[in-house]
């Protein structure tokens, strides 16, 4: 469920000319292959039909059942395709355009930025870590403790994909601390390798110490409160804001052990 305000929905309303029952200039199809392309999501489905059948009355549901990252990438999709259509906007239309765009925009500044890391995905053509990235998107606010569960996956599948590209395999069952100490090592980002004449030497050397501990706190918070471990029936989890901590550290960590892999790979 986004969190739209009630303003929010009123801007937005008057800025996509949903009074009719239309969104801008869409028919079924294009809305259909517009919304299908921004977010993966097909507005059709039965799933958007409980106010009415109309391309207004599916938005509005999608409005009410999606999270805020969903909700906020599709309205930013939605700006942009309506500043490229022809015609000279009004004064307020690009007042409304605006305020489309901070309402997108803010819905997804609470989300961690996954962006970096689909990129990281699509350089090595790597499906299962693709669909990691996807899951965490779409559960980090409506299921937290399955991204707790798949953010310390990711990081299990990044020290598992990079070991694996520099021919480097661990043989059994290796935990999550001990992937990531290997993978630290044959990066050559162990703390123990930075000379003490290096400037800023200590300091690197405490982020990379911090930087190999993450995989450590995101088992152990899977363990308290993440998918894999069966609950007693009163357990409580965590909410989203956890989540996305959770989610937001192992996307840095991957993102930056991707990208020292690809630059530093013979």
């Amino acid at each position: 469920m986004s969190s739209l305000t009630a303003a929010d929905r009123h801007a937005l309303e008057s800025f996509l000319g949903m009074s009719g029952g239309y969104v801008l200039s869409f028919n079924d199809r294009s809305f259909a292959e517009f919304v299908f392309e921004a977010v993966g999501v097909d507005i059709h489905d039965d799933q958007f039909t409980f106010e009415g059948t109309s391309k207004a009355k599916k938005l509005r549901a999608f409005w009410k059942i999606q999270p805020d990252h969903l909700t906020g990438k599709l309205l930013l999709a939605l700006a942009d395709y309506k500043a490229e259509l022809p015609g000279e906007p009004t004064a307020e239309e690009i007042k409304l355009a605006d305020k489309c765009r901070h309402i997108g925009t803010r819905l997804l500044a609470g989300t961690p930025r996954l962006a970096p890391l689909k990129a990281q995905a699509k350089i090595l053509n790597a499906g299962h870590l693709a669909e990691q990235i996807r899951r965490l998107e779409d559960c980090v606010e409506s299921d937290p403790s399955l991204a707790i569960g798949t953010a310390k996956e990711l990081v299990e599948t990044c020290c598992k994909t990079i070991l694996a590209e520099r021919g480097k395999g661990i043989s059994g069952s290796p935990d999550v601390s001990t992937l990531t100490k290997e993978t630290l090592k044959e990066l050559k980002l162990v703390p123990e390798g930075i000379p003490e004449t290096a400037r800023g030497a200590e300091v690197i050397k405490r982020l990379l110490n911090n930087l190999g501990t993450i995989g450590n706190g995101l088992a152990e918070l899977r363990g308290l409160y993440g998918t894999g471990h069966g609950k007693h029936g009163s357990a409580s989890g965590l909410s989203a804001r956890h989540a996305k901590l959770a989610v937001g550290a192992a996307a840095t960590l991957t993102v930056f052990l991707f990208e020292t892999h690809h630059e530093t790979k013979s």
